[in-house]
């Protein structure tokens, strides 16, 4: 299948976004997908508009009504996975493997958004005044402004879209100007969900925003936007948290990740080494989840260095790097030129302190595609440099001697997403998960990949935000004590307070 007749599978209406603003390639070969027209100012406010009066018909539909939706969209998902999945592979160049679970994420969160249509609950909080009931309600909050990245073109949208759609939340969604069609193709499954699910749907009820950072800027700022989730790099947060802040908006922000893992000596490394491998060059290291440090004690780094050094090299001798729709393809493309400069900025930064460096150059260039063999540099300790996240299938090996040592190291970094730690030593596995200071901490698991049944995200420049399972439904709902009164007499007052008239 061609990318021009799976485009027309996927997006029957692609010709109305057709344009001349927004060239769209694919990182495989850089061979153009599509043009698009960006969304100007004046068009925003339309959709803006429009999603403000989607929400005061769509709060009124009962929760598990909404659920009825999402659980369409699921449907949908299912029967397109395979092409969606394409897609993804086209536009963002992770491999067909990756894209297929990229899929299959979204369908995970349909699924639990529709159980949780029924659960969204709150408490029953005991009175110190006689005749009294105190209730927690949570109701819905207002249209929501999704901002994702190129490096997850499609689930980032559902973790937030399946949760404010169940929670009576219409979406507003600007993806990357990277990766815009796998957006037009979703909105196009989720309006075949909507034409089976009925008129209970108002119009404006997700919405697709084509546009670069200005765009993004006019969303974060409106205040008709009380939760804007933006998903991207730590500089992208540093200006949107005070922006929405400024406006006493919500912000979840899903941002870097610097993510280690501690290699114990009692480690099984039979799990530990695909552990290490797939973490740090599945997606050719693009995901905020990808393993940027490997932290291993001294009496076993050398041996273990040699072992990833022997596989990353095997990897790019042996084929496993290229078309990333090809079978036997491992290790697709960065996403561009500036993504492999980047990578050998960083490797040129940490040469002087390096003890030995295997990989990183450019492989493919005829392909027309920004391959790079994965990089694996052993140091005796940790530069400023490593503090910095490069976005490539780069992965420092630092030594340790002491676990507090390690945590020490691990903890050294500005962002705090995702950390693992290898051992058999239950008092390891427990002493780490009390000191790692990231929001996902891992035993025996690497740090790259994470169910949707609990809450995803990170501290520190990582941004605070949670998304998926768990109980982040509560971001896309506002809160409401509600005290009620059931007497005859007059009701007393809080804290034995008197005011007699």
């Amino acid at each position: 299948m061609t990318s021009a007749e799976l485009l027309a599978r996927l997006i029957p209406d692609l010709d109305a976004h057709r344009g001349g603003d927004l060239k769209v390639t694919s990182p495989t070969d850089s061979a153009e997908l599509a043009s698009l027209k960006m969304d100007s100012a004046a068009d925003l406010e339309v959709k803006i508009v429009a999603a403000v009066q989607a929400f005061h018909l769509w709060r009124e539909v009962p929760a598990p009504r909404r659920g009825e939706l999402v659980r369409l969209l699921g449907e949908e998902l299912r029967a397109h996975k395979e092409d969606l999945a394409r897609l993804v592979t086209l536009e963002c160049g992770k491999i067909l493997e990756e894209g297929r679970g990229e899929v299959q994420e979204m369908i995970d969160i349909c699924d639990f958004a529709v159980g949780l249509s029924r659960q969204l609950y709150g408490l029953t909080i005991a009175s110190e005044r006689p005749n009294h009931v105190m209730q927690e309600n949570w109701l819905p909050l207002g249209p929501v402004g999704i901002i994702s990245a190129f490096n997850f073109p499609v689930a980032v949208w559902s973790w937030n879209a399946a949760l404010a759609l169940v929670c009576g939340d219409p979406c507003l969604w600007k993806p990357s100007e990277k990766t815009p069609l796998t957006a037009l193709a979703c909105q196009a499954l989720f309006d075949r969900a909507v034409a089976r699910f009925g008129s209970d749907a108002p119009a404006g009820l997700s919405q697709v925003v084509i546009g670069d950072a200005k765009i993004g800027e006019q969303m974060v700022d409106d205040h008709r936007l009380p939760l804007i989730s933006a998903t991207g790099s730590t500089r992208m947060g540093r200006a949107v948290g005070p922006r929405v802040a400024a406006r006493f908006g919500r912000s979840l922000l899903e941002l870097g990740g610097n993510n280690a893992i501690i290699v114990t000596p009692s480690a099984d490394l039979g799990i530990a080494l695909p552990s290490i491998l797939f973490g740090s060059v599945g997606t050719a290291g693009q995901r905020c989840t990808s393993t940027r440090r490997v932290i291993a004690h001294r009496s076993i780094i050398e041996g273990l260095f040699d072992q990833l050094a022997s596989n990353v090299t095997a990897l790019a001798e042996s084929g496993r790097i290229g078309d990333p729709l090809d079978p036997k393809t491992l290790i697709g493309p960065l996403i561009d030129e500036a993504a492999f400069q980047t990578m050998q900025t960083s490797l040129e930064a940490v040469r002087p302190h390096a003890v030995r460096v295997v990989g990183g150059g450019r492989v493919l260039a005829e392909s027309g595609g920004w391959y790079a063999a994965p990089a694996m540099v052993l140091l005796d300790g940790q530069p400023e440099s490593v503090l910095t996240e490069t976005f490539a299938p780069l992965t420092y090996v630092i030594p340790y001697d002491t676990l507090e040592e390690a945590l020490a190291i691990h903890n050294s970094v500005p962002q705090g997403l995702s950390s693992a730690i290898m051992t058999t030593d239950l008092r390891e596995a427990e002493f780490f998960k009390r000191h790692s200071d990231c929001g996902i901490a891992n035993v025996n698991i690497g740090t790259s990949g994470a169910e949707i049944g609990g809450a995803f995200g990170g501290e520190k420049e990582t941004g605070g935000g949670r998304e998926s399972g768990s109980d982040s439904w509560k971001a896309y709902m506002r809160r409401q004590t509600s005290p009620t009164y059931h007497g005859h007499a007059r009701p007393a007052l809080a804290h034995g307070i008197t005011f007699e008239v």
